[in-house]
């Protein structure tokens, strides 16, 4: 990164993407400022002595209120939009929380930016908005539209997005609940064995976000490349590694999960640009020209594959546990 001594902001920044970010670059010259924006005094309190570091300033606040998120956008150069409701079963059961914190609230971020004049916005969205079939999904699906619509209209703010799959070790995800499971000698609960998930580590996931920070145009959504891998062979893969003998439960679909998840849509894929490890997909730019929606269509979308985690690169139980040994997290309970 060619920038200097500017100022960054990170919504949801307590969370694993800010934790990581800030062991990126709390220690360079990029950045002389990070302000951390999140609800959680808690969670601020233990990054603040975490960290214990002069550069990082922590803003209490929420993105759904557009007051708090404009007074800690001021003076700010960058911003990371990590904020979000990112749980399948609470956004079913609340799913009009999910559209005001996940659209709302990144429309607040964005005006907020643009007010402020920030120059880039970069908004992160889930696998889970491409063919969205839970309110998670369709609510990180209906952001992604806000983000390239106002991405439209603004002169001083660049606005562009990533998508990713799951981050292998998150909070939340599977990985932590099979090691506490094998920790507290229960059986490992799986939905599906063959269900498939993209593979990806967080620096991965951070990778992606500095490439779309360097490289993304007004509106470009930016896709990495990940191999993806069987519910049912990562956990074979953590009991291997783990020398555990706990019996597997098979506890079927839960409501809103997929057997395979998507990142890139077939009509996603006809426009994207191959940049080797990512895929680009610029804005749709077709406007208010109605006759372009309704007129005309392409005859090639039906020869497109979509990108999702059963057509990508597959790896078995011993290329789970390559990935699984480069986690800190198992690294501690293998120890």
């Amino acid at each position: 990164m060619k920038i200097k001594n500017k100022t960054l902001l990170i919504t949801g920044g307590t969370g694993s993407f800010g934790n990581a970010v800030l062991k990126r670059f709390l220690n360079t010259e990029h950045f002389s400022e990070i302000r951390i924006f999140s609800r959680d005094e808690k969670k601020q309190d233990d990054m603040r002595k975490a960290f214990n570091h002069d550069k990082l300033r922590f803003y209490i606040g929420d993105v759904r209120n557009y007051n708090s998120v404009e007074r800690a956008m001021r003076g700010v150069d960058y911003v990371f939009h990590a904020a979000a409701l990112k749980q399948v079963p609470s956004c079913e059961f609340f799913p009009l929380e999910a559209t005001r914190t996940n659209v709302l609230g990144t429309q607040n971020v964005i005006d907020a930016a643009a007010f402020n004049n920030v120059q880039k916005v970069i908004c992160l969205s889930t696998d889970k908005a491409a063919y969205p079939i839970n309110a998670m999904g369709i609510s990180k699906a209906l952001m992604e539209k806000v983000a390239v619509a106002a991405s439209r209209n603004l002169k001083n703010t660049t606005v562009c997005l990533t998508r990713y799959g799951n981050v292998m070790a998150s909070r939340g995800s599977v990985i932590p609940l099979f090691l506490n499971q094998i920790k507290e000698g229960k059986e490992l609960t799986i939905t599906d064995p063959n269900m498939t998930r993209f593979l990806m580590s967080l620096d991965e996931a951070v990778e992606l976000v500095l490439f779309a920070f360097e490289n993304g145009n007004p509106g470009d959504l930016f896709v990495n490349k990940a191999p993806a891998g069987t519910i049912g062979d990562l956990a074979q893969a953590i009991k291997e590694l783990c020398n555990s003998d706990a019996s597997i439960k098979i506890i079927g679909t839960r409501h809103g999960e997929k057997v395979y998840e998507t990142l890139c849509t077939r009509e996603e894929m006809i426009k994207s640009e191959d940049m080797g490890d990512f895929y680009r997909i610029p804005a749709d730019n077709r406007d208010l020209n109605y006759d372009k929606y309704f007129s005309k269509g392409k005859e090639v979308i039906d020869q497109i594959e979509d990108y999702n985690s059963s057509n990508t690169e597959q790896q078995d139980v011993e290329g789970m546990k390559k990935l699984l040994l480069g986690l800190p997290i198992v690294q501690e309970m293998i120890k």
